[in-house]
């Protein structure tokens, strides 16, 4: 399995900004992508930032322009500078990761717990 440790969450003002850093323990695992997605309440999971080496990288509308994703492959760590922050941007940020055993084509998509980001004033 591959498990990702999630940090840097919190709660910061409008305008503000956060990073979140994600790293893969990925024993046996190669990782084809990592990024994030969040969830506000009574809303569905959303993609925020995605990078894979298939697909290069995503961005949904309400990201592009004030997030940043960058993937540090030697360390199996994705981070997500986040800037101007909104309050809309409240949300719990999951770090995902889509993999493959080593030898095997078949991709296997991984969460992590979840961290909280919330933006007030």
């Amino acid at each position: 399995q591959v498990q990702l440790v999630e940090s840097g969450g919190g709660l910061v003002p409008p305008g503000g900004f956060l990073r979140l850093s994600c790293t893969a323990q990925r024993p046996g695992f190669i990782i084809d992508g990592m990024g994030w997605y969040r969830q506000a309440p009574g809303n569905e999971r959303e993609l925020v930032a995605t990078f894979s080496s298939r697909d290069g990288t995503k961005y949904s509308d309400s990201a592009a322009g004030r997030f940043v994703i960058s993937l540090d492959s030697a360390k199996n760590t994705v981070t997500l500078q986040m800037n101007s922050l909104k309050p809309e941007d409240t949300a719990v940020y999951f770090c995902n990761a889509v993999a493959r055993r080593y030898g095997r084509s078949l991709l296997q998509t991984f969460w992590g717990q979840g961290t909280q980001v919330t933006v007030a004033s």
